[in-house]
């Protein structure tokens, strides 16, 4: 199979997006869109629920994100499929692998270094420009990191 083929997207149109109110999740899924074959905003709606890692804090939404594309492109779907099942968890694992070479966790809060599911603890995230400075770059990462899963 070939490597993911992603809609191209720059640091600053992920800014962009996030100050639409687009969430990490969401840019990382919708940039596959067209490799998918299945219409952006239907991948934005799917993934809507997992950015801000589930709203809570938890699995970053980027990471999220990236695991629906690994599953649409390599997910089994078929009962006793244990071939394909084996070769979407081998993509699952390179992307983890690549992930945690560029980021210490894939947890939310660790990353923010901040528990966004507190309002306190959101300001302070908000305030220091973390959403609009580290999550793009996090997001923009992950769909380079996609790019070199083969």
């Amino acid at each position: 199979m070939s490597t993911f083929k992603n809609q191209p997207i720059s640091y600053e149109e992920i800014r962009e997006l996030f100050l639409q109110g687009i969430d990490c999740s969401q840019v990382v899924a919708g940039a596959f869109a067209k490799e998918s074959g299945v219409d952006q905003k239907l991948l934005r709606k799917i993934s809507a629920c997992f950015g801000g890692g589930m709203h809570c804090g938890e699995t970053c939404g980027a990471v999220t994100g990236a695991l629906m594309v690994i599953g649409m492109k390599y997910g089994h779907s078929e009962e006793g499929d244990t071939r394909q099942k084996q070769v979407m968890m081998e993509k699952t694992g390179e992307f983890k692998r690549l992930f945690r070479e560029q980021y210490p966790s894939c947890i939310c809060r660790d990353l923010l270094g901040h528990d966004i599911s507190e309002k306190e603890e959101l300001d302070k995230v908000m305030e220091k420009g973390l959403l609009l400075q580290l999550c793009p770059r996090i997001v923009e990462d992950t769909i380079k990191i996609l790019g070199k899963i083969g």
